[in-house]
């Protein structure tokens, strides 16, 4: 069960380990858990926790993307590092080849359309919960609703 207690944990190993990108990653995290925390005025879910985890992965998967397109490989390099960190948190990913297996149950027993994505596209997301990319199901879904 993921806490921020956990990350907490985690974070004091990273310190006595001497591991700076863990810490400074780890850090990062705990702030924003934090300040979730007192924008919401309680304590957050492990959903909550693993939501915000997937868009600290996500946000780090984007701007190593965009520092690849810039020519900065060793700034991509650091937002990739930062990334492998947070993903040991998340709940193990479906590949493409399980999505694909869901998404064609799905249209099929459903009977969906191309018309039908945004409605398909929101069972195939409660039925794979936190352990897909969303973009990865919609990448799945739109072939499969063609």
């Amino acid at each position: 069960m993921l806490s921020l207690s956990q990350i907490e944990t985690e974070l004091v190993t990273a310190i006595k380990a001497k591991d700076q990108m863990a810490v400074e990653t780890l850090r990062g995290l705990k702030t924003r858990i934090q300040n979730e925390q007192i924008a919401k005025m309680k304590e957050l879910a492990e959903n909550d926790i693993l939501s915000l985890v997937k868009s600290e992965v996500k946000r780090r998967k984007e701007a190593a993307e965009s520092y690849t397109t810039g020519g900065r490989q060793e700034l991509a390099q650091k937002e990739l590092a930062e990334a492998r960190i947070l993903e040991k948190y998340l709940p193990p990913q479906l590949n493409e080849d399980q999505v694909a297996e869901m998404a064609e149950k799905l249209v099929t027993e459903n009977g969906f359309k191309a018309a039908d994505f945004g409605k398909a596209m929101g069972l195939l997301k409660a039925q794979a919960g936190q352990s897909a990319d969303g973009a990865v199901l919609a990448k799945v879904l739109k072939e499969k609703l063609k």
